[in-house]
């Protein structure tokens, strides 16, 4: 879809809900994944209680390898059924 010169990267699509902070958090290096997930909550939500809705799953060491997969299909990550248990973490970690 061709988009306009100077329009951040997320305004082409129509699933970003708040392309200024999709925009900076591509900057930070984040995934596109991730930083869609971010910027559309923020948008939904506020950006200050974004920040306040991590820390309740707790730590991914502690989740059996069928958690960390179910979580890997739920958030769309691909190739996730052959990796082992610290691929997987980092896998969910960096996505």
């Amino acid at each position: 879809m061709p988009t306009k010169k100077n329009a951040p990267r997320g305004s082409e699509s129509p699933s970003i809900k708040d392309p200024e902070l999709y925009e900076v958090l591509l900057e930070d290096g984040a995934s596109k994944q991730k930083a869609a997930r971010i910027s559309n909550a923020s948008a939904e939500r506020g950006r200050s209680a974004g920040g306040r809705k991590g820390g309740q799953t707790g730590d991914y060491e502690d989740w059996t390898v069928p958690q960390l997969k179910a979580r890997a299909k739920e958030i769309g990550l691909k190739g996730y059924s052959a990796k082992k248990k610290s691929e997987l973490i980092s896998a969910l970690r960096n996505s």
